[in-house]
């Protein structure tokens, strides 16, 4: 392992979702940019989104019905005010996704004109623009090939983003990051970039689950790369859990999406029974944490491995023609949708909490920006609406990038940037001790962190979190570095912050249900759950 020479520019993004994609492009114009991403062109959460994005389109639409669909969903806990600033500006971010090249579906020749729209769990009308069932992997289509007509944007894929770097504010007070210390996944080098702005755009974290939707890249490092340089954390307790994820033992992270019963899927039990109307007044459409707790229950309840979505009352041209990916993929494992009920089990989908942000994707380090994913917002509240992860991206990575771009007027390039100390990670690490250990750990969330949690489990769970968290760190002090292991390291981060977040809130509200406090307590839990602490980073280098 070597370390490489330092790489400058004027914007480092981490991450190449939606969020990160749309952000370097808007400021291209204004310096250079590098993009810092674990994967291939089109492997993230964005890619994997089926559903569609959220926008007031419809003629019997308006902002107040889905600003209001948002903070029902949020069970008291959305910032009204972001909430609005999302609603409001999202449709104008959907007609420039279609400027640049997005496809999105149009209704049928019998149905007018126009796009169409679709209706998922907690929507009161259809709102939801989609491309079938690929709407993820099309606006990830059209960003990426904008991204690479670009001369200003240096796309660095398979590296990872290891350690954010600061320097002292004015007068030694609030850190400012100058850049970040990555670590070449494929050559096993590191470099350092060292940038005046920099966006954490790295998606997700349901990766910390042994159950997820989420594709392997996953891991939460951006939550835990902001967290260990000082920034606030928010609501991490609420992890949203989709209710159909397909159960088939080759179908890794492969969701049947929540738009399918939005066009009258039907969730059964094995005998074919029906059970949504017991739990909710808006049966199947019911918002997703309601869907997937209702679903827990019935497994429990039965015993049965998973419940079925019968999709057959849809049509075999409609399925074909709106989901004809769900129909494929399902095909290829010998489940014809159109005839047969599809398996399903809940699994970890999407975060709701993240790395603090305001309305402009500032957070607490000066020239530091969080959006999609990793950042809270406070959008969600304690449970997202479907299909607002996409807008949110959207919107807030199109803010902080006006917000960075008149920013850098005023920043100058840092002159120094300290070096990663490869020297110090020489000593082999067993590949096979970090598969068990990140495998043990993503197990514990799972059984202890779940849909349904109690204090006993969670107290059971951080007690073992810190076993292997000291294990990682035994490992990390003078391992040689691999993927792996600096997954470990920010997974453990990240498990912690959601079981202490949990810990934390003595009640049930959203996606956050325990046993020992089973109602929703306005009167003392109306608020976010925040955890920071001192910087768990070298000595800042002084710019003076």
């Amino acid at each position: 392992m070597t370390t490489m020479k330092t790489i400058d520019c004027e914007f480092l993004v981490i991450g190449s979702g939606i969020a990160g994609l749309t952000f370097a492009l808007k400021v291209a114009d204004h310096g250079r940019v590098v993009l810092v991403t674990k994967k291939n062109d089109t492997e993230s959460n964005t890619n994997y989104a089926q559903g569609g994005i959220a926008a007031v389109l419809g003629t019997d639409d308006t902002f107040a019905y889905h600003v209001n669909d948002t903070l029902k969903a949020g069970a008291g806990l959305c910032h009204k005010d972001v909430v609005e600033i999302l609603v409001e500006e999202g449709p104008s971010r959907v007609h420039e996704l279609m400027d640049m090249g997005v496809r999105f579906t149009e209704q049928m020749e019998n149905e007018g004109s126009g796009l169409s729209l679709g209706r998922e769990g907690g929507h009161s009308r259809r709102r939801i623009v989609r491309a079938a069932d690929l709407t993820g992997r099309e606006v990830e289509r059209a960003l990426v090939y904008q991204a690479k007509r670009r001369e200003n944007i240096r796309v660095f894929e398979n590296d990872m983003a290891m350690e954010l770097l600061t320097s002292r504010g004015e007068n030694g007070h609030k850190p400012v990051n100058i850049g970040a210390h990555v670590f070449d996944t494929e050559t096993g080098d590191t470099y350092t970039v060292r940038s005046r702005i920099t966006l954490l755009s790295s998606g997700g974290l349901g990766r910390a689950y042994l159950r997820t939707t989420n594709p392997d890249i996953a891991t939460g490092d951006g939550v835990a790369l902001a967290y260990w340089l000082g920034a606030r954390i928010g609501n991490m307790e609420f992890i949203q859990f989709h209710p159909t994820s397909l159960y088939h033992d080759k179908a890794d992270a492969f969701l049947i999406s929540e738009a399918v019963r939005g066009e009258g899927a039907v969730l059964r039990l094995k005998n074919g029974e029906t059970f949504m109307e017991n739990y909710h007044e808006m049966g199947c459409l019911a918002p997703r944490d309601v869907v997937a707790r209702a679903i827990d229950s019935e497994l429990k309840n039965s015993g049965d491995e998973c419940v079925y979505l019968d999709v057959t009352g849809v049509g075999e041209e409609q399925i074909k023609r709106l989901f004809p990916n769900i129909y494929e993929r399902c095909l290829s494992y010998g489940i014809d949708i159109t005839k047969d009920w599809i398996p399903t089990v809940p699994a970890a989908h999407y975060a709701c909490g993240g790395v603090v942000t305001d309305s402009w994707g500032r957070t607490d380090i000066e020239n530091l920006y969080a959006a999609g994913e990793v950042a809270c917002t406070f959008v969600h509240g304690a449970n997202r609406l479907a299909s607002n992860s996409l807008l949110e991206a959207l919107v807030f990575s199109y803010r902080a990038a006006d917000d960075a771009i008149e920013a850098i007027k005023s920043v100058e390039m840092p002159p120094d940037v300290p070096e990663f100390p490869a020297h110090v990670h020489t000593k082999p690490v067993p590949v096979e001790l970090v598969k068990e250990l990140t495998l043990r750990l993503r197990t514990i969330l799972w059984l202890y962190a779940g849909i349904v949690r109690s204090t006993e489990r969670l107290t059971t769970a951080l007690g073992e979190i810190n076993e292997i968290s000291d294990e990682m760190e035994a490992l990390w002090s003078e391992g040689k570095l691999s993927r792996g292991l600096l997954e470990l390291r920010t997974l453990t981060t990240v498990a912690k912050l959601i079981v202490e977040s949990a810990l934390s809130r003595h009640e049930s509200r959203g996606l956050h249900y325990t046993l020992d406090y089973l109602e929703r307590d306005d009167q003392n839990w109306l608020h976010d759950t925040i955890i920071h602490h001192a910087p768990r980073v070298p000595e800042p280098v002084s710019t003076n």
